[in-house]
């Protein structure tokens, strides 16, 4: 995946509905939010995205991105609006495996910038 193509991608995680997901995670992933969400694996992530509403705008900051062959590990800075709210931000990381030249999230995780 392209440098371009797996922002995009990322983005759209963020954004985007449980038929994304499901279409670009591994079945197995796991999540990592901050309480009192928490960790999130597989089936329990699609469950949680329905029923939430999901981010209306993300901007990305900060942008690294280590590539080794058919795994790629990002790492950046968030922040995500919603209906309204106060802006979240968080430190994030996901990491992706091409598995049958696909590539698909195995594991995202936030921390929230206080």
């Amino acid at each position: 995946m392209d440098r371009k193509q797996v922002w995009d991608t990322e983005k759209s995680f963020w954004l985007e509905g449980p038929d994304f997901y499901r279409d670009r995670m591994v079945s197995d992933a796991f999540m990592v939010y901050p309480a009192p969400t928490g960790i999130l694996i597989g089936a329990d992530i699609l469950h949680a995205l329905e029923q939430a509403p999901r981010w209306e705008t993300i901007d990305i900051k900060n942008q690294q991105q280590l590539d080794t062959g058919d795994t790629t590990v990002l790492a950046y800075t968030a922040t995500a609006t919603v209906d309204g709210a106060k802006p979240y931000q968080a430190l994030c990381s996901s990491t992706y495996v091409c598995i049958d030249g696909r590539w698909k999230l195995m594991s995202h995780q936030q921390t929230p910038v206080s």
